[in-house]
């Protein structure tokens, strides 16, 4: 007998909610069928190429080594090169293999970030002390006047 083995997404072979099993009574179909994890890992970018239903096509991401990453309380998002998975609440192996998933904290290239926040507040992140760029007058009122709001946290 042929084995019909694989990844399906139908609820046919659950049991009803008091306990009694369901009876069989079609087979699998194509639109409740499923893939395997594309198991993403850091590296240099690599995208597969996947058709879906009514001819439409999903990109899968093998690899990837850069994303689109937000910093919250500055309210800013920024392209930025990928480094690290440095922790996996779903799994520790992702974190060993660089894997990367939904969730998943990873350590980035905070170049972007550091640079929107020099020009910005006229504050430089990595020497920890206001930068004395040539600027015109108006230009370093506006960098005082957000100064007054800022807050930076310690881990940054």
């Amino acid at each position: 007998k042929k084995s019909n083995m694989g990844i399906s997404r139908d609820t046919r072979h659950k049991r009803r909610a008091t306990g009694g099993r369901m009876p069989i009574h079609k087979k699998k179909r194509k639109y409740e069928m499923g893939r395997q994890a594309a198991m993403t890992k850091i590296g240099a970018k690599k995208i597969s190429m996947i058709r879906g239903r009514g001819a439409n096509w999903k990109h899968r991401a093998l690899k990837l080594d850069s994303g689109n990453f937000t910093w919250q309380s500055e309210t800013r998002a920024f392209k930025a090169k990928i480094i690290d998975t440095v922790y996996n609440a779903t799994n520790n192996e992702y974190t060993r293999t660089k894997t990367l998933v939904k969730n998943a904290i990873v350590q980035i290239d905070a170049t972007p970030f550091r640079q929107w926040y020099q020009q910005y507040y006229g504050v430089d992140l990595s020497k920890k002390h206001e930068s004395q760029k040539k600027r015109s007058g108006h230009v370093m009122a506006n960098c005082r006047s957000r100064c007054k709001n800022r807050m930076i946290d310690e881990k940054v």
